[in-house]
């Protein structure tokens, strides 16, 4: 997630410890960094679903136990934030992490996953649903047997409401980018995570006093810009944001949903993180506490016999 629309740098600040010294770091990565309508033509969707028609092939069937995995997504993927201020920390990402029994830990041998050279992290700090097709280029040379996507929470986190990415324009870019990694990886399965809900990350972080200081440095301000303010207008505000958070998430089922090979997962969503699975640094992104959570939350919907 990040601070303010999209730059030239993609990085959502965080701080811990002296407070002086970390909001003037902040302050200057700041001034120079970023942050998190269909047609019934169904082509327009991207893959859909097996013919069930008579003499049709037979269904593919889901496997609960792939051998390799590639993360796509924005900084929550790379544990932006969960070790240190301003910093990925992708050890202890939730899909690819190699400390914090991530999917990854979770799905591979203990050998393959401490070794690293099944599982490989493309999701970068403050990107959108539009950096989502390249990501899938730099994964493809890796023959993944499985992508994980969790993506969508910048297009929300923006300098305004008004500058959120729109319902149809998230639609047309998700759906492009499924289907060129169907085209590029027809075997690979997919599990899309939903995007978190900001809303509840605003109720719970603005309970810290020194994260609600950080948050005045740009981080979200569409979700939390004054952040104590429960006027009419400051309110309306933020349920826009999490509205438009809802039409994305619809998105993102209704896309996956038409793919054999995919999986929509809306537990990411529904979660209610609680302080303890935020950073100490931001009171926004999660911690390492968070990231197992959402491991946790990963391995049951990609090792359910049914979707």
């Amino acid at each position: 997630m990040r601070p303010s629309p999209r730059t030239t740098s993609r990085t959502t600040p965080r701080a811990f410890g002296r407070a002086g010294a970390v909001l003037f770091t902040t302050a200057a990565v700041l001034s120079s960094a970023g942050c998190f309508g269909s047609s019934d033509n169904p082509s327009r969707h991207g893959p859909t679903r097996a013919d069930k028609s008579p003499g049709a092939k037979p269904a593919i069937v889901w496997n609960t136990k792939p051998t390799s995995i590639a993360s796509l997504g924005d900084s929550i993927t790379r544990g932006f934030d969960a070790c240190s201020v301003l910093s990925d920390c992708p050890e202890v990402s939730w899909s690819t992490g190699t400390d914090v029994d991530s999917l990854a830990q979770r799905l591979l041998s203990a050998a393959t996953a401490r070794a690293g050279t099944h599982s490989w992290n493309f999701a970068k700090t403050g990107a959108v649903v539009a950096d989502l097709p390249g990501q899938i280029e730099a994964a493809a040379a890796r023959k993944p047997k499985l992508i994980t996507v969790m993506i969508g929470a910048n297009d929300a986190c923006r300098n305004s409401a008004d500058d959120m990415t729109s319902t149809e324009q998230f639609r047309t870019t998700f759906t492009s980018a499924l289907t060129r990694l169907r085209r590029d990886l027809p075997k690979t399965q997919v599990y899309v995570a939903s995007v978190p809900d900001l809303k509840r990350l605003w109720s719970e972080g603005r309970k810290n006093v020194f994260g609600r200081q950080i948050w005045k440095l740009g981080i979200c301000p569409s979700m939390l810009k004054d952040s104590q303010d429960l006027d009419a207008a400051s309110n309306d505000r933020r349920q826009r944001v999490a509205d438009q958070v809802t039409e994305y998430n619809k998105v993102l089922k209704d896309v996956c949903g038409r793919d054999v090979l995919c999986r929509y997962d809306p537990a990411v969503h529904e979660y209610r993180f609680t302080t303890d699975e935020l950073s100490k640094w931001d009171w926004f992104h999660p911690s390492k506490a968070g990231q197992r959570q959402l491991a946790e939350m990963a391995y049951r919907r990609i090792t359910a016999s049914a979707p």
